[in-house]
């Protein structure tokens, strides 16, 4: 439940940023007419989004218990750990440039000759967004269970993401409509934060599947069996699991990828974020002040 409800928090803050700005420019410039396009690629890019998690989700679940299943279940675990990783690096660089790189996108598209040119900048941006979300969404679903996503489980998933939507449309409706002042900057390093130890759990989850799979014969030592202490397939070891990757059983590779990748991340996720100009986003953002953010 938590790790969904992070992403989907983190993800519906940033996409309704992307709209917000959108919108709100196009009213700036009187092209309120508009507005329509922009729903109608954020509809096309939500949609198409969730029809993809979907449809991969049944033809990897279709292959249960099989080679198959555990060579792709990995191939989602290291693609949604470079997702997760990529996107929080990403924000922190680009989050000052976000505002002029849209009005720049939505400025080419008026002036273009298409009649959707605003409805495709609005799909492209909120595509990312949701492509993202649907590639790391999979992976923690996969990797919720030791025993395999449980109607349980899947429930508990699904309650976090819809607690994290209705949060984030929270804090958008309290940023925009009632000038409510939240600290991006510092919003966006938490999260940025805490979804680094989701990757490391994606990665630890993606270690062991290649070690099962004999693609890494080596550091197969286990390091320690803490299963009647705190076991992988109870609640509470499951939702250790999720959230930092936690294993009852760990390997020395596991150990050794999870302790690099945090190691290496955090410290340049640490550094990145103190060369970054004092003046490049404002401490508190309120509703007139999104633009801020270039």
């Amino acid at each position: 439940m938590i790790p969904t409800f992070v992403i989907f928090l983190r993800e519906g803050v940033e996409a309704s940023m992307i709209v917000a700005i959108l919108l709100a420019y196009l009213d700036k410039i009187g092209q309120r007419r508009h507005f329509r396009e922009i729903f109608i690629g954020v509809g096309a890019a939500l949609l198409l989004a969730l029809v993809g998690g979907v449809t991969i989700y049944l033809c990897i679940d279709s292959y249960n218990g099989s080679r198959t299943q555990t060579i792709f279940e990995t191939a989602t675990y290291l693609l949604g750990a470079l997702v997760l990783t990529y996107m929080t690096f990403w924000m922190q660089r680009h989050s000052r440039l976000m505002t002029s790189e849209l009005q720049q996108k939505s400025d080419a598209a008026i002036e273009g000759s298409s009649r959707f040119g605003i409805a495709a900048v609005a799909f492209t941006t909120v595509c990312r967004e949701s492509l993202e979300t649907m590639v790391f969404t999979l992976a923690i679903v996969f990797a919720s269970s030791t025993q395999g996503p449980t109607p349980v489980n899947s429930r508990w998933l699904v309650f976090g993401a819809l607690a994290g939507l209705v949060v984030a449309l929270g804090l958008a409706f309290g940023m925009y409509k009632v000038g409510l002042k939240v600290n991006l900057k510092r919003f966006f390093q938490v999260l940025g934060l805490i979804l680094m130890f989701f990757a490391a759990g994606l990665l630890v989850d993606a270690v062991q599947n290649m070690q099962q799979l004999g693609w890494l014969p080596f550091g197969q030592q286990v390091l320690w069996n803490s299963k009647s202490v705190v076991a992988e397939s109870s609640s509470f070891g499951d939702a250790l699991h999720s959230l930092i990757g936690y294993a009852d059983q760990p390997t020395v590779l596991q150990a050794i990828v999870w302790i690099a990748y945090l190691a290496i991340c955090l410290t340049a996720f640490y550094v990145k974020g103190r060369k970054r100009p004092p003046t490049a986003v404002p401490s508190t953002v309120p509703i007139s002040g999104v633009a801020g953010l270039s």
